[in-house]
């Protein structure tokens, strides 16, 4: 199968993956499985886990942007 040629991961004498960023796992589904999703992420969140980091709110913002209940240019909501 080439894995470590197509992946660069490669097996120690363990059989720990390296790197060990690697992750792997078995998936399993099930047809009657309910799935959530996560709400949007309003200013007054962004803005107290940029105070928590010490990092900028225009910071935050342009990671969380995918997240945001808000436009980060003006603050309106979405």
């Amino acid at each position: 199968m080439n894995v470590e040629k197509r992946t660069g991961i490669q097996l120690t004498e363990s059989f720990a993956m390296n790197p060990p960023s690697a992750v792997s796992g078995y998936y399993f589904s099930h047809p009657e499985a309910h799935y959530f999703r996560v709400g949007k992420i309003l200013k007054d969140q962004v803005l107290s886990y940029a105070a928590r980091k010490s990092m900028p709110v225009a910071e935050i913002e342009k990671w969380l942007a995918p997240n945001l209940a808000y436009s980060p240019e003006g603050g309106s909501s979405v």
